[in-house]
């Protein structure tokens, strides 16, 4: 079957979203993977010195901080307190936990991430749920209804090592999506197609920092990028001058080079001679002396002035960004310190909650038939503050002692999976069951306190 005229319109016109965005896409991807190129390195710098470019990754830093404390606990169907079997079964069979962090770097890179959703030929009952790039992906979304209506990636076989533009294409819409490739005349040509009958684009996108009134991400990198590339100059600047003068300089006078040779008469090589402990000159007005090298001391405080402000800009503590002091923080000092990282982290994990939930009420349906109503999943996450395993068992327990906190309570907020939780139980029951312990709590519940201090 041929592309409709419809679907030819769609495709060139989110071809061509996908193109405008993609000159700012790359050099974004290569801020987060510390390739960029900073263009004005500094006057003093020849051209033959960028190659000692040191570049300041702290857009890493920014990233990793928060997608490291992004940990699904469980997924809850509506009006339901238990994780749902089949939404971890689907959850664990697509490997989410990676998929996820993926998903969550890509809204912070570009601004913008997506989830796609397909049949799994395999196993019906685990849908394949993956993150897809954001460079090859493009959506359009119905802004009042705030639902998507369609979206296409573009993309090129694994084998197709050329630079050139994107070969193939799949095209996703409510009922069908299809599959094809660019013709010897440069239009897209249908190559297969699967009438799903969904009705809805088995698509999830995920907008960062999006505004009200707009649909578009804005990349959570961008905050730090200028502080990058002034921290990355200045690193820069720095190695240079370090090897123009940062070491010591030795000066001479009232001698010429033909006076620098060893007892047979034959000339020193000039760095032979400036590296000489010793020199004797046999002219009465000759010198020798050294220039004191130059304080670097300027640059360190240009990059630590650069990061606190980027720790106050990202809501990272300090440290992140290599200011220290001399003595490690206390615990509380710690936790104070990375208050504001804290609610930032829970902040993004309610965001980013929202389309995962979509993205597996979507894969649900597809595995059982069942719809969600509403597509309300409920994501619980983990804590991401770092607590101690002390504090955090201290706290439990208190909580347990005067009644407000149950055993299986506990085992939640310690975090156990539902499979611990298991294994813990049948442990508990073979102790129930266990003669030699129930007769040694016979006696002890039945003996003397006096005789058992004895």
């Amino acid at each position: 079957m041929a592309l409709s005229p419809y679907e030819e319109d769609l495709l060139s016109s989110l071809s061509r979203s996908r193109d405008r965005r993609h000159r700012a896409d790359i050099l974004n991807e290569r801020f987060r993977e510390g390739e960029a190129r900073i263009e004005h390195l500094g006057m003093a710098i020849p051209p033959e010195m960028r190659r000692f470019m040191v570049f300041v990754n702290w857009c890493d830093t920014l990233v990793t901080s928060h997608t490291d404390r992004q940990q699904v606990r469980s997924l809850l169907l509506p009006g339901e307190e238990t994780t749902s079997a089949e939404l971890r079964a689907i959850y664990d069979a697509s490997n989410m936990d990676t998929q996820l962090s993926m998903f969550s770097d890509d809204s912070w890179t570009f601004g913008r991430s997506f989830f796609s959703v397909g049949a799994n030929e395999d196993d019906r009952n685990l849908p394949i749920v993956r993150a897809e790039s954001p460079l090859q992906m493009c959506a359009r979304v119905d802004i009042r209804r705030q639902q998507m209506t369609a979206a296409a990636r573009f993309y090129k076989p694994e084998d197709d090592i050329s630079d050139g533009r994107s070969t193939h294409f799949a095209l996703y819409l409510p009922n069908v999506t299809v599959w094809g490739q660019r013709g010897k005349d440069g239009k897209w040509v249908e190559t297969d197609r699967n009438e799903h009958k969904l009705g809805a684009v088995p698509v999830i996108m995920h907008l960062h920092r999006r505004r009200s009134g707009k649909w578009l991400g804005r990349p959570g990198i961008s905050i730090v990028v200028p502080l990058v590339e002034s921290v990355t100059r200045t690193m820069t600047n720095m190695q240079f001058a370090q090897e123009a003068a940062g070491i010591p300089r030795m000066y001479m006078t009232g001698v010429a080079a033909g006076d620098f040779v060893d007892k047979t008469g034959k000339p020193i090589p000039r760095f032979e001679a400036y590296w000489n402990a010793i020199h004797l000159l046999a002219k009465e007005n000759s010198k020798v002396g050294q220039l004191s090298a130059a304080d670097l001391k300027n640059f360190e405080t240009a990059v630590a002035v650069n990061g606190k402000l980027a720790s106050s800009l990202t809501k990272l503590p300090p440290d992140y960004f290599g200011i220290t002091t001399t003595n490690p923080s206390g615990e509380g000092a710690i936790r104070a310190a990375e208050a504001r990282l804290i609610r930032s982290c829970e902040s993004f994990n309610t965001q980013v909650g929202d389309p995962l939930g979509w993205t597996m009420a979507l894969a649900l349906r597809i595995a059982t038939g069942q719809t969600v109503e509403g597509n309300r999943i409920r994501v619980d996450w983990f804590d991401p503050a770092t607590p101690t395993v002390a504090q955090r068992m201290d706290a439990i327990t208190k909580a347990k002692s005067v009644g407000i906190l149950s055993r299986e309570g506990a085992w939640d907020e310690l975090g156990w999976s539902e499979a611990r939780k298991d294994k813990e139980r049948a442990y508990f029951e073979a102790e129930r069951s266990d003669p030699t312990l129930e007769s040694v709590e016979r006696a002890l519940s039945g003996a003397n306190p006096s005789a058992l201090g004895n």
